[in-house]
């Protein structure tokens, strides 16, 4: 059976590099049906109590977890803004959460982050690995990938080969989470 990763890049930014990384992080797992999510398609007035009381919970963020519920596996590439999350992907979160059940479904995850700069992301690769732990019963892996223009190539991907190694290892972890699905993988 085919299994499905849902993937996106945690930015509504047109040209996003996370978006990129996302993107060929999940087309690595084979045997895999890949849905990319735009998070410009699931754009929303930005959350208050106040407009949850008025108008209940936007359409688009119950699309938003139906993909995510239909999915095997889960790969979120994080843009940093600011040393946290985009608002983009920040407003979509606050609005899942809203509802009923676990927001990631204890799906097994692969989190990213890249950036021009030597940290890759780590900043906000770090703040959702702390946050999603609690969130998710499942196997998180992660990896950042520093300087995105110099280490990734649209035709080869990952270039530095110690980067490629670190890439694969966690890659790994999340394709053995996903051959044993909603088992936890102690890693």
């Amino acid at each position: 059976m085919t299994k499905r990763i849902v993937a996106f890049g945690a930015s509504n930014s047109k040209q996003s590099i996370n978006k990129k990384l996302a993107n060929f992080a999940a087309h690595q797992v084979t045997g895999t049906e890949v849905q990319l999510l735009d998070l410009n398609d699931f754009e929303m007035p930005i959350y208050s109590v106040d407009r949850e009381k008025e108008s209940g919970i936007p359409a688009l963020a119950h699309e938003f977890k139906r993909q995510i519920s239909e999915a095997d596996g889960i790969v979120i590439s994080f843009a940093e803004h600011n040393g946290a999350y985009s608002a983009a992907f920040k407003n979509i979160f606050d609005w899942v959460s809203r509802m009923e059940g676990s927001i990631w479904m204890n799906k097994p995850m692969f989190l990213l982050a890249t950036s021009p700069g030597g940290r890759g992301g780590q900043t906000v690769l770090n703040i959702a690995l702390n946050k999603f732990k609690f969130m998710n019963k499942n196997t998180i892996a992660s990896f950042s990938l520093p300087s995105f223009y110099d280490n990734f190539s649209k035709e080869k991907g990952i270039v530095d080969q110690t980067l490629v190694q670190l890439f694969n290892q966690e890659l790994e972890t999340f394709e053995l989470a996903l051959a044993m699905g909603s088992e936890r993988l102690n890693v």
